[in-house]
């Protein structure tokens, strides 16, 4: 796996500390890796984005941002409202091709979900993704209504013939409810695919140092942690 797209099921589900968790450990591991934001959005031209926020908690990674647009809106909502150029599917393609030149792993991070909308022709995340032929890793929330925005997600992946990695929980609470415990059994099946990993809420506040040590607790193996999906999946109440 060279390059991995990293996708929310919507915004605010934990992505990028997602991509800085699968980044530290594939660092941990020997690797090389590159971070690609594909589109920045609500950010000042001086402010710290998602890249160097994945940077932050990660560790020597290689950063690179496509385009960066002030209102914290879609990338092609807030690139015409900016009077700026759009990032285009192949755009965010060739970046990535020219990172994996030179890096063992490119993680490629989007805008929200899967189907945010780039361009005025559509353009999305999808689209790169099938340009780069590369797995795409999901980030879903835990708690209720979860089940419905991931099954859409992987749904649209299936369509697309892309593969789909796996589902990682961005953030699991300390104190998860029902459907929070029921869902760590209901997102594989209701994705077709594993469950990779679940990230504690929080996990961003914790010092680099503190990051990078527990990152690999909290991915699966296929991403170079040794989170356990069986053991973590007693959590349902009877």
């Amino acid at each position: 796996m060279t390059i991995l797209v990293i996708t929310g099921t919507g915004t605010e589900v934990g992505k990028t500390v997602t991509t800085a968790a699968v980044a530290a450990c594939a660092l941990a591991a020997g690797r090389s890796v590159a971070v690609l934001k594909a589109a920045q959005t609500g950010v000042g031209p001086d402010e710290p984005g998602d890249a160097a926020e994945v940077a932050r908690l990660a560790g020597a990674v290689t950063t690179a941002e496509l385009a960066r647009f002030p209102e914290p809106l879609a990338p092609g909502t807030a690139a015409r409202r900016a009077g700026m150029p759009p990032v285009r599917p192949r755009d965010v393609a060739e970046a990535a091709a020219k990172l994996a030149a030179e890096h063992d792993l490119v993680l490629v991070e989007g805008a929200g979900g899967l189907l945010v909308r780039f361009d005025p022709e559509g353009g999305t995340l999808a689209d790169a993704a099938e340009l780069l032929k590369a797995p795409v890793l999901v980030v879903a929330s835990a708690g209720l209504g979860t089940l419905n925005t991931t099954e859409l997600t992987a749904r649209e992946l299936r369509s697309r013939r892309l593969d789909l990695a796996g589902i990682v929980i961005g953030s699991w609470p300390g104190s998860p409810d029902l459907a929070s415990r029921c869902n760590v059994a209901d997102l594989p099946e209701v994705a077709g695919a594993p469950l990779l990993g679940a990230l504690p809420a929080g996990a961003a506040s914790l010092a680099p140092a503190d990051f990078r040590t527990a990152a690999s607790g909290w991915l699966a193996p296929r991403l170079e942690g040794t989170w356990d999906a069986e053991a973590f999946g007693g959590r349902e109440a009877p």
